[in-house]
């Protein structure tokens, strides 16, 4: 038995059959001792089988592949064109609960090669010329945390200098514990700027830049 029910894979393979344009894949990368890996792979896997653009690929955190991407832990889920985004839109942990939500948007965002921001959003983004991360710390229950998450991504998507990674919160207590994380969406920008919140793109975009600024 999948982890994808019936009713919920005919209606994801008639949003893929609207939505997707061009090839994706799935990377998904797993170690030893590892409670949420097969999972992982395996939704990942039931997500790739609903449409022929969608490409399912597992890595060892051992592998070539994991350094190239800069995989440092497991379960990690990357979704990428394989060339332009790099690894640039990933989840650290399980996509699960709400976040599986997200991990089907932003498919769909890889897939036509753009997301939509404002043109004001956009005139920020074009201006990070140096690597921002933006981790953005979660939890499977919070109804919120799709939001923050997809934000990341999609800046992710339009500025190359940007990586956005989701933290699953619960997986990783002691990250968590790191920068108190109590809760959730907390968003971490190079381990430097935080907030907590679902923010507007016009509200978000300020924590980025003022986090680049202070690498000038």
């Amino acid at each position: 038995m999948g982890y994808i029910q019936d009713k919920d894979k005919e209606y994801l393979k008639g949003e893929f059959d609207k939505n997707m344009k061009e090839e994706v894949k799935l990377l998904v990368f797993t170690g030893p001792n590892c409670q949420y890996c097969n999972v992982a792979s395996a939704i990942a896997q039931e997500v790739a089988e609903l449409h022929e653009k969608i490409n399912f690929e597992e890595f060892s955190i051992d592998s070539e592949e994991a350094k190239i991407y800069n995989v440092e832990h497991v379960p990690t889920v990357i979704i990428t064109d394989g060339d332009k985004y790099g690894g640039r839109i990933r989840y650290v942990g399980l996509p699960s609960g709400y976040e599986f939500s997200s991990m089907i948007e932003d498919i769909m965002d890889v897939s036509r090669r753009h997301a939509d921001v404002s043109d004001e959003v956009m005139a920020q983004l074009d201006m990070i010329d140096k690597p921002v991360k933006i981790q953005v710390f979660v939890t499977p229950t919070c109804p919120y945390c799709p939001r923050a998450v997809r934000t990341a991504h999609r800046f992710a998507l339009l500025n190359e200098n940007i990586t956005g990674e989701m933290v699953e919160a619960v997986e990783f207590p002691d990250w968590a514990n790191k920068w108190n994380v109590m809760s959730v969406p907390h968003i971490l920008i190079n381990e430097d700027v935080q907030f907590i919140g679902a923010y507007p793109d016009e509200q978000y975009i300020k924590y980025v830049v003022e986090a680049w600024k202070k690498m000038q």
